[in-house]
């Protein structure tokens, strides 16, 4: 870098400071005439109204914010360290890969709406289902980004660190952990807003205390002040955690990462091997849901096993009426589903893509980004239905809005890291930022894109059961609402497997056109 570059920069990031303080001026003026507009209405607070809320009652905020904080906190770390600890068993041992990937998945895709319920009956009152939900939360929005960047190093460290006699472990410790850090920390960026959405769907399934309480009894009074003060509580705590993390990493992954060379040869499966390994998976899977109910031995009525949701499915006298049931509701949801998600992933990529060509925009971009996935979908799904309707409108808007935010996060991650010393001879050529997009950036952000785009999957899957849960009263969202409060078991555990079964079917699907593109584009990321 020459001097006058050094010299502009400092005079180039006030500039910028600049035009994010003018532009969030911009966005609360507009927020403050709209809410003034829409007054009486029961749609939107504004801004003046939300402090004054928020003024009057810091006490019950500041008690309730501790409550879920805490258990947001917890989640967090409990879940974070699950998935770095699966990681290194599935990289220190490759074999494990497919069964703990498969397992991890199976286990993210449990639809939340449904399985608050069901923890909140199994392990009764407390803090315990919050923080087993936030923990489900994030844990896959680490392990996912953390595997790809375990396999983001060139073959030529891994033959130096073997030519001095050390194994796997060497290799993981000083090579893989060091080229994952990246990777890691956008996972963790994405991980933290999860986490306070995954505390307050726990605390909507019976807690006595935090900001879920709150939110629900603002919602069934029509208290639209206090409910927008606690959604943006809320988001301003999930952008000081993301922020927070960010900054760590930044900190922490200063060096850009080298040219992807060649990738170290593991041996994988394919054809007849990945359906015995999907087989294992599932009889796995099997054996650890039954044992788990048998060896804390949960009472069948509200605890079921496989055999009893298979016979409410296939063999039981009332099995065909369930399964239409089922199906009613699963082509509701599914309606929705596809162009949400669809509509995120290309909302993610555009704006990812637009501050590469236009970096001015990032300093209000990137706020206004993680305000939209940090307001916790619980409080803004009735509100968004309300303006939009309960049509299709309302709910694709809303899951378009839970997909795009882990899509812009790994995609701005995944621009940014191009290899540096591509980036040197981009510079002997002096390309301009279009060029580099095209020819560098947008290849090396593509395993980072179908990462969040797998991710995605579940995701979707929860918003459009959390807005049916809460708002539209159709779907599998709102089936799994009525079991749960009719405690039809039967039914509950019945729309867990199917949603999970399905969300895991799609994510699968969404790995393959991965593996293909990846092969031309990527094929370092290919090693298994």
């Amino acid at each position: 870098m020459t001097a006058a570059a050094t010299a502009h920069r400092p005079g180039r990031h006030t500039a910028r400071r600049w035009q994010a303080a003018a532009g969030l001026l911009l966005l609360l003026l507009g927020w403050e005439y709209a809410g003034r507009a829409l007054s009486g209405a029961f749609i939107l607070a504004a801004p003046s109204e939300v402090l004054a809320w928020t003024w009057q009652n810091a006490g019950l905020m500041g008690r309730a914010m501790g409550e879920t904080l805490g258990n947001a906190v917890l989640g967090f770390v409990y879940g974070n360290a699950a998935a770095v600890l699966l990681a290194s068993v599935a990289l220190l041992w490759p074999r494990t890969e497919a069964l703990i990937g498969g397992l991890a998945l199976l286990v993210f895709c449990l639809p939340l709406v449904a399985t608050g319920p069901i923890l909140r009956v199994l392990m009764g009152p407390g803090d315990g289902p919050q923080i087993a939900l936030a923990a489900l939360a994030v844990y896959y929005t680490t392990l996912v980004p953390l595997l790809v960047g375990l396999r983001a190093a060139p073959s030529s460290w891994f033959d130096l660190v073997r030519s001095y006699g050390r194994g796997r472990g060497a290799e993981l410790v000083h090579v893989r952990a060091m080229a994952a850090l990246p990777y890691l920390f956008a996972g963790l960026q994405i991980a933290a807003p999860a986490a306070i959405l995954g505390a307050m769907v726990g605390e909507f399934t019976g807690a006595e205390r935090g900001l879920g309480v709150l939110t629900i009894r603002a919602m069934r009074a029509l208290d639209v002040p206090a409910t927008w003060a606690l959604a943006s509580v809320s988001a301003a705590v999930a952008i000081l955690a993301y922020a927070g993390v960010g900054w760590l990493g930044r900190r922490l992954s200063t060096a850009p990462p080298p040219v992807l060379l060649a990738p170290p040869a593991v041996a994988g499966r394919r054809g007849g091997g990945a359906l015995v390994q999907g087989l294992g998976v599932a009889v796995l899977a099997l054996l650890l849901w039954w044992g788990a109910m048998e060896a804390f031995g949960l009472n069948r009525f509200f605890a079921k096993r496989p055999g009893d949701v298979w016979a409410a499915l296939v063999t039981a006298p009332d099995a065909a009426v369930t399964r239409a049931t089922l199906a009613v509701a699963l082509r509701e949801t599914a309606a929705y589903v596809l162009p949400g998600y669809l509509a995120g992933l290309a909302m993610g990529l555009g704006l990812a893509v637009a501050l590469v060509l236009l970096p001015a925009l990032a300093a209000v971009a990137m706020p206004v980004a993680v305000a939209l996935r940090s307001v916790p979908i619980v409080t803004t799904a009735p509100l968004f239905v309300m303006l939009l309707g309960r049509g299709a409108v309302g709910t694709v808007v809303l899951v378009a809005v839970m997909v795009f935010f882990p899509t812009f996060v790994a995609c701005a991650q995944g621009l940014s890291r191009a290899p540096g010393q591509a980036n040197d001879l981009f510079d002997s050529y002096a390309a301009g930022r279009l060029s580099r997009l095209i020819h560098l950036r947008l290849p090396a952000m593509l395993p980072a894109f179908f990462a969040a785009a797998r991710m995605s999957v579940p995701a979707a899957v929860l918003a459009v059961t959390v807005v049916e849960w809460l708002a539209t009263g159709r779907g599998m969202g709102s089936l799994m609402a009525m079991s749960a409060s009719l405690s039809d078991y039967d039914m509950l555990w019945s729309t867990v497997v199917v949603v999970s079964v399905l969300s895991a079917a799609c994510y699968l699907a969404v790995g393959g056109v991965e593996r293909r593109v990846l092969a031309v584009y990527a094929p370092e990321q290919g090693a298994r």
